[in-house]
């Protein structure tokens, strides 16, 4: 408000109503980059150990997975952790399409760096540390290495917007628009996102969120209350 000169909210939201450009920073400041590798654990080890053995059986081919809100990449590398690990367990693995999006370019940049403070890194076996992190010198900041950086997608995308693919096997759409934006927005952001997924297909969101009332072709898949299997 300072930096335009505005004296007060209603002078703020004029701005806001005539000019896009600042109305699109302003929803970048407001956009959220808290995350953590493998927030929610046991979810992880259900991923790894059950549900995406289960999808490779459909699957032969390829496995497309969709992050949507990436924000800094977190549940990106934990998803590529997960998957390297699964490589040494099945001989044949199907291909793996994975494509990560955020509308904040500032979160993509600093996702396809690769580097996090140690806080972020709590919940990583500290093998996976010291297979997949490196330490950055002098400083208490750790950088994913090359081994698990291929083979992703990073894209500026806005969930209001057509989604960057289809049939997508697994679509994480976790603490983003079922938090943050208001009813009629998270409704169309929500029908634009599962349309997007293929029958039989995985939705997570976030712990605490909830799915609109009347979200109709999802069932819950246990014992998570937000994870869900379309059709």
């Amino acid at each position: 408000m300072k930096e335009l000169g505005c004296r007060n909210l209603a002078d703020y939201q004029a701005e806001l109503n005539k000019n896009e450009e600042i109305s699109h920073h302003c929803e970048l400041l407001l956009t959220v980059s808290i995350s953590r590798f493998f927030r929610d654990r046991k979810f992880w080890q259900t991923l790894e150990n059950g549900l995406l053995p289960g999808l490779f059986q459909k699957n032969q081919d390829k496995l497309k997975i969709w992050s949507a809100g990436c924000a800094c990449g977190d549940e990106v590398y934990s998803f590529k952790i997960i998957w390297d690990c699964l490589k040494q367990r099945f001989a044949n693995l199907p291909d793996l399409e994975f494509i990560a999006t955020d509308m904040n370019p500032v979160y993509i940049d600093k996702a396809r760096a690769g580097i996090y403070s140690y806080s972020s890194l709590k919940e990583v076996k500290k093998e996976w540390q010291s297979k997949y992190f490196e330490q950055r010198t002098g400083k208490n900041l750790y950088q994913v290495k090359a081994s698990i950086k291929n083979n992703i997608g990073w894209k500026i995308h806005h969930l209001l917007a057509d989604p960057p693919g289809s049939d997508f096997d697994i679509i994480f759409l976790r603490n983003s628009v079922l938090t943050y934006y208001e009813k009629r927005l998270k409704e169309k952001a929500l029908k634009n996102v599962l349309k997007s997924l293929a029958p039989s297909g995985l939705l997570v969101i976030g712990t605490h969120e909830t799915l609109p009332f009347g979200t109709r072709g999802l069932t819950p898949v246990e014992p998570f209350s937000f994870v869900f299997r379309k059709g």
